[in-house]
């Protein structure tokens, strides 16, 4: 029996029977303990106090994956875990302080910009490349507009594009292109290996 998957996230289409709260309490608790690891990806710069991490792309693949309620939470979930001490922050850092620091704004950016993410990959914004670039583009857009403001509490707000935007920009679109090329492969696979779950007409970039 099929189902119509055009509404589905990934996470859907895997178990696209399974809408216990189990279910959704495992996706949001393995992809926040999930940011705490690539998180550690984490080189530091010399002249601005943000350093490049593997954040951001897992807030817009946890997104695109989990959809925008689940993405959300899992984000509050791994923000919790740093609040709580967890080493789960860029460079191993925890507690309250790093919240307050001049990076927090990206931290707190962080659930929003997977909920707008997940709410666009809802709307199969993940099914082609193009489109999944339009999703990343505007988690990316909403990570920054919250960060530098916050960032250029401590630095100068004239300071805060160039040491919190401009160093990050080859980075971020590397990051947003390989997200956005993974989604559409992964949809590929779906289809591939589980056929009866779709429609003719649903995913897949019909829409």
């Amino acid at each position: 029996m099929s189902v119509d998957t055009r509404t589905m996230t990934l996470a859907d289409a895997v178990r696209p029977r399974s809408k216990s709260l189990l279910w959704d309490a495992v996706l949001v608790v393995a992809f926040g303990t999930l940011m705490g690891l690539v998180a550690q990806i984490s080189i530091p710069l010399p002249f601005t106090p943000v350093p490049i991490t593997g954040q951001t792309f897992g807030v817009l693949l946890t997104g695109a994956v989990l959809g925008r309620r689940r993405a959300f939470t899992a984000m509050l979930v791994y923000l919790a875990e740093g609040l709580v001490g967890l080493p789960v922050f860029a460079l191993g850092r925890s507690g309250p302080a790093v919240f307050l620091a001049p990076t927090g704004g990206y931290l707190l950016s962080f659930p929003f910009a997977a909920f707008a993410v997940g709410f666009l990959a809802e709307r199969a914004f993940d099914r082609t490349f193009w489109r999944a670039v339009v999703a990343m583009v505007v988690g990316d857009v909403i990570i920054f507009a919250i960060g530098l403001p916050w960032l250029g509490h401590f630095v100068g707000i004239d300071k805060a594009v160039p040491l919190g935007l401009t160093p990050f920009i080859p980075g971020e679109i590397v990051k947003l292109l390989v997200a956005a090329a993974v989604l559409p492969s992964a949809w590929a696979l779906v289809r591939r290996t589980m056929p009866t779950t779709f429609r003719d007409g649903g995913p897949g970039g019909t829409r």
